[in-house]
């Protein structure tokens, strides 16, 4: 009865290794697919009124930026700062989501690198780890 619990323990082990392995394989001959599609992703927003017209890159990187000549006839430059900042804001907010659609294609939703693209959290990062070394401390006590 032994033998046979350690061949089903050693079966399942080799079938989650087995499984992990090929998400690894899927992960990684996905991140040239993902870094050339990053190189390549340019977002581009309009203010409301159609004065302001901002791109930007994978990053947020402000790549392009254009007025309407109507912008000059205001003559109000703090409105037009404004406009420029939520113009930007906007194109990031949209750039933001293609990237985490992009990397969601590749991570499982649930993964601490996915929670970080999501949400810009450091410390979720290490949440795992994190947990395992104050279970590992625990048990040392």
């Amino acid at each position: 009865m032994s033998r046979q619990a350690d061949r089903d323990v050693n079966h399942a082990l080799r079938a989650r290794f087995d499984d992990v392995v090929s998400q690894y394989q899927r992960l990684r001959t996905g991140l040239d697919d993902i870094q050339e599609r990053l190189a390549r992703l340019s977002v581009t927003a309009e203010s409301p009124d159609g004065t302001v017209r901002v791109t930007v890159g994978a990053r947020g990187q402000l790549t392009g930026l254009r007025f309407d000549r109507e912008i000059y006839r205001r003559g109000d430059p703090d409105e037009l700062a404004r406009t420029v900042l939520r113009t930007v804001e906007k194109a990031v907010a949209q750039t933001t989501e293609q990237v985490q659609s992009m990397v969601g294609e590749y991570l499982p939703a649930d993964s601490s690198a996915a929670r970080f693209m999501r949400d810009n959290d450091f410390g979720g990062l290490l949440e795992r780890q994190d947990r395992i070394m104050r279970e590992g401390g625990a048990r040392d006590e």
